[in-house]
């Protein structure tokens, strides 16, 4: 277990001092969404809420968002959510600036030690109740009407 914590720390950290992140493009999170579904299947009512951009607070749907975090390198199991790599990767039409104090306001450092999964479910429940999340909203209807129309 000692040698797990080591290993994670060490990768936390490589992963947070790397200062050449950036944000995945669409098809890397497209790509991404279907690795962590594949990985942590959820069900078709299950699907249908997240389309609508409804999170329910269920052991499935937590797991499948630790996921897309995770790899989306956007939170560690060790430190939690990157505000910065939030803002970046979400601010939408904010400013850098908006959209970190944002991220900032959402993030925890786990005081209640939650399974990572709990610990990243209430960030980004946190992230889609604010100014990030009606613009997610809205991007998605778009482009759900987008496909609608082409079909």
């Amino acid at each position: 277990m000692f040698k797990y914590l080591i290993v994670c720390l060490a990768l936390c950290t490589l992963g947070y001092a790397n200062g050449d992140w950036v944000p995945k493009t669409a098809n890397e999170i497209k790509e991404i969404r279907g690795e962590c579904l594949k990985a942590h299947p959820l069900s078709v009512e299950q699907i249908n809420k997240l389309k609508q951009t409804e999170f329910p607070d269920e052991p499935e749907v937590r797991q499948y968002l630790l996921c897309t975090a995770t790899k989306l390198d956007i939170f560690c199991t060790h430190e939690g959510y990157h505000a910065d790599r939030l803002a970046k990767q979400f601010k939408m039409d904010l400013t850098e600036e908006e959209a970190l104090q944002i991220a900032q306001g959402c993030i925890d450092s786990n005081p209640e030690k939650s399974p990572a999964d709990v610990w990243a479910f209430r960030g980004h429940k946190c992230m889609m109740a604010s100014k990030i999340g009606e613009r997610v909203r809205a991007y998605i209807k778009a482009k759900q009407a987008e496909a609608a129309a082409k079909a």
